[in-house]
């Protein structure tokens, strides 16, 4: 049997066993945090992630993603998760909501946060808001490859763009 001294050595060991692929020992422990502590922020984080992208029980890892938010505003992690899932969910005002909140949060990547408001808004064809986020994520891009996969996205939408558009007319 295993001692845990404190809350934060059992979520430690919850995120190590985690890591190590025994994800029912990691939500036990991580359940076990939560009902000795409902405001343990993190602890809803780790749940989140084992829920969305484990068990694919996305109603689930919304509640633990929003309520790590809600408990822990700042804590910059929990955003990109939370946004990504409102997006693959087509939920728009939550996700606009919740990336407001996260581009005022220290520590956020506001590049991956405009890239996905893009996507999301080429996914729905509004293809001139898609235009401005990508534009957005551009000017705060650090990394080559987002400036790279922020071009393509651009590209793309002008392919789109130009499908779109029924006739051209030039004067010679």
């Amino acid at each position: 049997m295993d001692t845990y001294y404190t809350i934060d050595e059992k979520y430690l060991q919850a995120v190590e066993e985690y890591q190590y692929g025994e994800t029912p020992k990691s939500l036990q422990l991580l359940n076990e945090i939560i009902a000795a502590e409902p405001l343990y922020a993190r602890a809803y984080y780790q749940l989140g992630l084992i829920y969305y992208y484990q068990l694919k029980d996305y109603q689930q890892a919304g509640y633990c993603f929003k309520t790590c938010a809600e408990l822990e505003p700042l804590f910059p992690d929990v955003y990109v998760h939370y946004l990504k899932l409102l997006a693959f969910l087509n939920m728009e005002k939550a996700l606009h909501a919740a990336s407001a909140k996260a581009l005022q949060t220290p520590g956020i990547d506001q590049c991956n946060v405009y890239i996905l408001l893009g996507k999301q808004a080429e996914k729905v064809k509004q293809l001139i808001g898609a235009r401005a986020y990508y534009e957005q994520a551009y000017a705060v891009a650090t990394r080559k490859a987002a400036m790279e996969y922020i071009e393509e996205s651009l590209e793309r939408l002008e392919s789109k763009q130009q499908r779109l558009a029924a006739y051209r007319y030039s004067l010679t």
